[in-house]
């Protein structure tokens, strides 16, 4: 259906995903990655056919020019995007790190609205005009591909608006991105807006008109589309909405409201949507932002009908409460495959089918791992494996790893935890006491392993049903202003918890170098 798509469709009807995970996404508090995690998002993106990534804000900081430039070293065919405000510091450090990109894009912007203008600049319309035309200018001294945005778009006057278009182009902007910074447009007032430009600004044929929607009112996806109707012909969205406050338009409903709907809509996308559920669960476990369950297209729920009516009718043709089949954005159909009497190829291949590819190594841990959960739950499921894979995957070279863990807990105390972690290749074993089994276990690794960082976020949720499911354990920690995120699956809610804690100082030793990028809008 996809590629039918894409073969008939008119190249006027094209729309080009731009992807803005790793920098407006990346936004989300709690959601910062790592430049491994980052690359891993990068290289997905560009497989999948997206033909923007927006990969960093480079001037704020170290770690996030880096990215920038390690993205747009390692792009076979994305265009690699790096934001800039409107100041000549700012754009000279974005063209630094494109710099390497087959075909670089700086992204420059300015707000527009009266409230921004007055409140955040404390600066006059004229002046803004005049930012406009020196930043778009400076940058296109440095790339061909030069996007602006009027940042506050949606409550900007309109006449105002359709000024600072025209001045951008002039200057010499390929793309003019209209963003709805603060999700407060509807869809047909979004589409009235775009209509306008195209109608009122005279020179708007030598730019692309581009969407960004963010999601306050639940409106991001709509919205979007509602701009392609109109005749935008580029989205800007991330992987499961992610992005700050209520995020970002979601990619992958998007595209696949552009995929199944392309009788009411004749526009069509370059992605391959049998990547989708990968690009969702990579995001998810690298952020820690777990994917609600009836999210569309793929929350754990989309494909899956309990009703006895739903499930008469999917018994006889599965089109009567499906509009489009698991398979077509990269889920199985089929959960339980796996058991204890599977052998290591089996596991191999089927590791393959849910995108992963593991070093020989990595592959032994894991299927070690494997039949330890085989032996203890009574059904595997797809879901099962990916959490553990996942796990397996995020080790990496750490520097600490949980060797063993027995646990004391119940109504009488103190609850106790006898811990042993190997510490830079050396194991060290502590008994400790808490105000509750976690509490016990924390206070042991933090013995062991003494660190300054504050606990922000413990969470816990249940991968799949039963009382034997794999608990799915998030452990945020903070200090001096460095955020990371470890994640741990484990039949053992206490053993998930030691892990996602241990991951998240492994994360914390790489990171203290770091600094923190600043927060940003567009």
């Amino acid at each position: 259906m996809t590629n039918s798509i894409k073969q008939s469709g008119a190249e006027q009807d094209r729309v080009y995903i731009f992807d803005t995970t790793l920098r407006d996404g990346e936004q989300s508090p709690g959601a910062s990655m790592t430049l491994e995690e980052k690359l891993q998002i990068a290289e997905l993106l560009d497989a999948m056919g997206v033909d923007v990534i927006e990969a960093g804000f480079p001037i704020a900081s170290n770690g996030d020019f880096e990215s920038v430039s390690e993205v747009a070293k390692l792009m076979k065919n994305a265009q690699v995007c790096g934001l800039a405000r409107a100041g000549a510091k700012d754009i000279d450090r974005a063209a630094d790190a494109v710099k390497h990109a087959k075909n670089p894009r700086i992204h420059t912007f300015i707000s527009t609205s009266p409230v921004h203008m007055k409140h955040k600049l404390q600066m006059e319309p004229d002046e803004v005009m005049e930012a406009i035309a020196f930043s778009v200018s400076h940058a296109r001294n440095h790339v061909e591909n030069v996007e602006w945005s009027p940042e506050d778009a949606t409550r900007t006057d309109r006449d105002f608006l359709c000024a600072t278009v025209e001045t951008a182009i002039k200057a010499g902007a390929t793309t003019i991105n209209i963003p709805d910074t603060v999700g407060y447009t509807v869809p047909q007032e979004y589409f009235e807006i775009i209509t306008m430009l195209r109608e009122r600004v005279p020179n708007i044929d030598k730019a692309i008109i581009s969407t960004h929607c963010h999601n306050d009112l639940g409106l991001a996806v709509a919205n979007s589309l509602s701009g392609v109707q109109a005749g935008a012909r580029q989205v800007e969205c991330t992987i499961n909405g992610l992005g700050e406050r209520a995020g970002n338009a979601a990619l992958e409903e998007i595209v696949m409201a552009l995929n199944v709907r392309n009788d009411a809509m004749p526009q069509w996308t370059n992605i391959e949507t049998t990547s989708l559920a990968r690009a969702s669960k990579l995001v998810s476990s690298v952020t820690a932002f777990p994917v609600q369950y009836n999210k569309a297209i793929v929350g754990q729920n989309a494909f899956a009908h309990e009703s006895g009516i739903h499930q008469d009718g999917m018994l006889k043709n599965n089109q009567t409460y499906e509009i489009m089949t698991p398979e077509s954005v990269g889920i199985s159909q089929t959960s339980l495959v796996m058991g204890k009497h599977s052998g290591r190829h089996a596991f191999r291949e089927k590791i393959k089918a849910l995108g992963y590819e593991l070093g020989d190594n990595q592959l032994q841990e894991a299927f070690t791992r494997f039949k330890d959960l085989a032996d203890r739950k009574k059904h595997v499921f797809d879901d099962d494996i990916v959490a553990l894979v996942d796990d397996e995957v995020a080790k990496g070279a750490d520097r600490v790893k949980l060797v063993s863990l027995r646990v004391i807990a119940g109504s009488e105390g103190p609850q106790q935890a006898m811990l042993k972690l190997e510490i830079d290749g050396k194991e060290s074993e502590i008994d400790s006491t808490g105000d509750g089994p976690v509490d016990a276990t924390f206070n042991a690794i933090n013995a062991l392993f003494p660190h300054e960082a504050n606990l922000q976020l413990y969470q816990v949720h249940a991968v799949t049903e039963g009382t034997d499911a794999q608990a799915e354990v998030s452990v945020r920690l903070e200090e001096k202003g460095k955020t990371v995120t470890g994640r741990a699956a484990d039949t053992d809610t206490m053993v998930a918890s030691a892990r996602a804690y241990v991951s998240a100082l492994n994360k914390l030793l790489i990171k203290r170098e770091k600094q923190a990028p600043d927060s940003l809008t567009a």
